[in-house]
């Protein structure tokens, strides 16, 4: 029933100024000006404000009050139509066009539940604050690593000598005035270290050092200059490839190893030169190659949990106890 024709009306109390006419709360045509229609809200709103209405009509002065609230509620809600272009054009057509219901109550609510602020400026204050907190907490990460290393004999030793040979280190041991306490000089020499393992070390994958381009507000502004990069290389890589038959370089065979990995350009990074030696030297850019490199993988990994001490007593507990089988055992 809800979805057939409802008979034509030209105004309904739910829509506007109800059954009235909203030039004729204001007392102006319909062809009148924004400053018209301003003036003659102003004087209304005046004579009937709650606070300062002084009629006394016959049903005394609460009725009198109750009645002034509710015409300048009505006067308020005609203003609010009509000192809009777009909302005063929406009901200018509802009066030419009092058959077409529900397309007036689609305008009426579509914008009276439209959001006040622009859904731009929302998206861009979301996207700015997600940048920056993913700046800073990639910074975090940054730093965690560096005073992680910092703990690390190997690095540690390595980067003492460095600030040794430069001589940073024996400008921390000054005498007369200058001289310092030993938590001072040992908190001094601890940044040095970790300023050489800055410079000297480059930490790659989840933990390196953030760079601006990373954030997710650049990548969006940068999106297009990446798509049209990718379709460069990608008609290069048919090209040289595909259609001219050439040989893959080095960089070519580690792009294709790391597909079949499927793992994204920082994971791949992180492994070390002597694995990605490895790669080449057993042609895993080759798909028979790499098939066979990971069913190897496969087994020495079953292998070491068959090993594991850990996994033979979860699958002792298992084949003995199992989840949710009841014993009477105290621990």
């Amino acid at each position: 029933a809800a979805l057939l024709p409802r008979p034509a009306r030209g105004l309904t109390d739910r829509l506007y100024c109800g059954r009235r006419v909203c030039y004729e709360v204001l007392g102006v045509s319909r062809q009148a000006s924004k400053a018209e229609i301003a003036r003659a809200y102003r004087q209304l709103a005046r004579q009937y404000h709650p606070d300062r209405y002084r009629g006394e009509p016959a049903g005394g002065e609460g009725a009198g009050a109750q009645a002034a609230h509710e015409k300048f509620l009505l006067i308020a809600a005609a203003y609010e139509t009509l000192k809009d272009e777009e909302t005063r054009k929406d009901y200018d057509y509802m009066l030419d066009h009092p058959e077409e219901y529900y397309r007036h109550y689609y305008h009426y609510y579509s914008r009276r539940l439209a959001p006040k602020v622009d859904v731009t400026i929302v998206i861009l204050v979301t996207v700015c604050a997600i940048s920056v907190f993913q700046f800073f907490s990639w910074w975090s990460s940054y730093n965690e690593a560096i005073n992680y290393l910092a703990t690390v004999p190997k690095y540690r030793i390595q980067a003492t000598e460095i600030a040794r040979q430069q001589g940073l280190l024996n400008k921390t041991k000054e005498k007369g005035k200058n001289r310092r306490s030993k938590e001072e000089i040992r908190e001094e020499e601890e940044e040095i270290i970790k300023d050489i393992i800055k410079n000297k070390i480059d930490i790659k994958g989840g933990y390196q050092k953030p760079r601006i381009y990373d954030i997710l507000l650049f990548q969006i502004l940068l999106a297009p200059f990446y798509w049209c990069k990718y379709i460069a290389w990608y008609c290069w890589w048919i090209y040289c490839f595909t259609i001219k038959g050439q040989e893959y370089g080095v960089e070519e065979k580690l792009y294709i190893i790391r597909r079949y990995m499927k793992m994204s350009q920082s994971q791949f990074d992180s492994l070390e030169d002597h694995q990605k030696e490895t790669f080449l030297e057993r042609q895993l850019w080759i798909r028979e190659n790499y098939e066979v490199y990971k069913r190897e993988q496969e087994e020495e990994l079953k292998k070491k949990m068959a090993m594991d001490p850990r996994w033979k007593r979860y699958r002792r507990w298992m084949k003995n106890e199992g989840p949710g089988r009841l014993t009477f055992i105290d621990d």
